[in-house]
């Protein structure tokens, strides 16, 4: 039966159908969908690690145990999981291991344009790249069995333009293998240096044989394919990039789609090339394809006439090898801009209003709360990655102790537990006097509402055993621990200000849930006195959506996004905002 389905949902159909039974991972958009989407399947045991490296390690495991296993991540979480992914090509696998990466050209939601596809490369594992669902399911198969087949874990690389967008796939029932025997093999398993060498040699045997796969047996089961048409252009593309390259060039070109991009074939597209009269090679980001090409002698034009920066179209791959750019849809009217803002009522606004008040330096972090650096609040100096704002906030005050007084460190629930908590260790460990303020607002926000292991919840809903930020926080060796209601401006100050002020290491949990949880119930929508409001603005300083100036200056609150907080009111210092 065919169905329409969206990129992530059609590889958690895959791990359906291909027999997965652990499937561990940890949110990151654009790969979120594919565990939600599995976490449906009652036969597949489904879970949110507390980071991607954790996750690959459970996938690990669960492979060597006997189950096939899966565990899914965005582009920089394959840079958290690396350590286990490099390992594990040595060890292989007993049940098959795939990985999937979803790289996010453009930075849609991301603080980086990472390349995957030299994960794989370096790494030493099959990397096969699917260019719609119909492919994402059928490759997420295919990837078990190269598993199984060569001893090795497989990654399946995705961009957002697959992972989120729908094409039909054809569906087909599951396939129930049961688990495989385990046998005790340290030679295999233990990665001491004496086994560990003779696991690199089989990993090299094992991707010569891979590599003569991708010239053969992957042509024949349709994972690399050529299309003549006009031999006058040749495309070698993969992914989305063929896509684009087919929608924008039609008949007027000939194409080779790779799906496998490690190990790349080379009788397969030094044959393709001969056939053309000009090849080029179009991919998105880095120059992968392409330095294989040249590499091994193949003319072709790459990037010297595409960018290495952002997503491609089917407009510009049209303007540059055709010289006309593809007419597409396009909407005559002045849309105006929309910046990402806090939502009305986030939690975060009243703690970010109050570090301003303080003019502090911000060690900022990866979340809802990142969005704390925009203006008017402009309170976050700066974001590495997840779990950076409490390690750099150490470094600073080491470097400078004055900055102490100054400095802080703001990070969210399900970040801090990813990777704060080590970031903690080290101040209370190397005694630094460094303020962290653990913005909890009781769910993974920035994901889409994804629950985590402070939230009391796991992925399917159920209760369990939640982490106690206190007592985790006193339990690295942190004496000052306070929890306050960010909404609670006054108080929030005052704990702001006690923690800078103290001589030792302090931990503030800002704590209030997500304003769009379901759950959350709110005030009603505060109004304006017009005859009282001055037009002070003061009121505008927070950046709350939900209030704007009218015609005449006044302040004016939009009763459809007013959630009540009451944190604009506590500003007003004329009493003109009221319940």
């Amino acid at each position: 039966m065919k169905r329409l389905f969206l990129g992530n949902e059609a590889v958690a159909r895959g791990l359906y159908e291909a027999g997965c039974h652990v499937v561990s991972s940890y949110p990151g958009t654009p790969s979120t969908e594919i565990t939600e989407f599995a976490a449906e399947y009652d036969e597949i045991y489904c879970e949110w690690a507390p980071n991607e490296k954790v996750a690959m390690e459970v996938a690990v495991g669960s492979s060597i145990a006997g189950a096939r296993s899966f565990c899914g991540m965005k582009h920089v979480g394959l840079n958290v999981a690396a350590d286990p992914l490099f390992t594990a090509s040595y060890t292989g696998v007993n049940a098959g291991m795939v990985i999937v990466v979803a790289d996010d050209p453009g930075m849609h939601s991301s603080q980086n344009e990472q390349d995957s596809r030299h994960y794989a490369k370096a790494a030493k594992v099959p990397m096969l790249e699917p260019s719609d669902s119909e492919e994402c399911l059928r490759f997420t198969k295919t990837a078990f069995e190269l598993s199984e087949s060569y001893d090795t874990p497989v990654i399946v690389r995705l961009t957002t333009r697959i992972a989120h967008s729908r094409s039909l796939a054809e569906t087909a029932d599951r396939v129930n293998d049961g688990l495989r025997a385990y046998e005790k093999n340290p030679r295999k398993y233990v990665m001491m240096p004496a086994m560990a060498r003779d696991r690199h040699i089989a990993v090299e045997e094992r991707t010569l044989k891979l590599a003569d796969w991708s010239e053969g047996k992957a042509v024949s089961d349709g994972i690399n394919t050529v299309e003549y048409n006009s031999k006058k252009i040749g495309i070698i593309s993969s992914g989305v990039c063929y896509q684009y390259s087919r929608e924008a060039l039609g008949d007027k070109a000939s194409y080779l789609k790779l799906g496998c991009v490690y190990p790349l074939p080379v009788r397969l597209i030094k044959d393709f090339a001969a056939q053309c009269e000009k090849v080029y090679v179009i991919e998105e980001l880095d120059d992968f394809l392409e330095t294989h090409c040249k590499k091994n002698g193949i003319d072709v034009i790459g990037k010297e006439s595409f960018t290495l920066l952002g997503e491609y179209s089917q407009s510009m791959i049209a303007k540059v090898i055709l010289g006309d750019e593809k007419e597409t849809l396009k909407i005559n009217a002045a849309v105006p801009p929309r910046p990402p803002v806090l939502c009305a009522g986030c939690p975060h606004r009243g703690l970010f209003y109050t570090l301003k008040k303080q003019k502090v330096f911000v060690s900022g972090d990866i979340g809802c709360y990142t969005l704390g650096a925009l203006q008017p609040l402009g309170m976050m100096d700066t974001c590495i990655c997840m779990g950076a704002s409490v390690s750099a906030l150490h470094g600073r005050n080491k470097a400078d102790g004055e900055n102490a007084k100054k400095s802080v460190a703001v990070i969210g629930d399900s970040t801090f537990i990813h990777s704060g908590v080590t970031g903690l260790i080290n101040i209370a460990y190397n005694n630094s006097n460094s303020v962290v303020i653990i913005l909890d607002n009781s769910i993974t926000g920035m994901t889409g509402h994804q629950q985590n292991p402070t939230t009391g919840y796991n992925i399917k809903g159920d209760p369990v055993a939640a982490v106690s930020l206190e007592k985790l926080a006193e339990a690295v060796g942190i004496k000052r621990v306070t929890v306050v209601d960010p909404y609670d401006l006054s108080r929030t100050e005052k704990a702001v200000k006690e923690a800078l002020e103290a001589d030792e290491p302090s931990v503030i949990i800002s704590r209030r849930p997500c304003a769009l949880l379901k759950y959350v119930k709110h005030n009603p929508p505060l109004k304006v006195d017009k005859d009282k409001c001055r037009s002070c603005k003061m009121c505008m300083k927070i950046g709350c959506p939900a209030i704007s100036l009218d015609k005449n200056t006044k302040a004016s609150i939009d009763f459809t996004q007013c959630v009540g907080c009451k944190v604009c009111k506590q500003l007003c210092r004329f009493d003109a905002i009221t319940d």
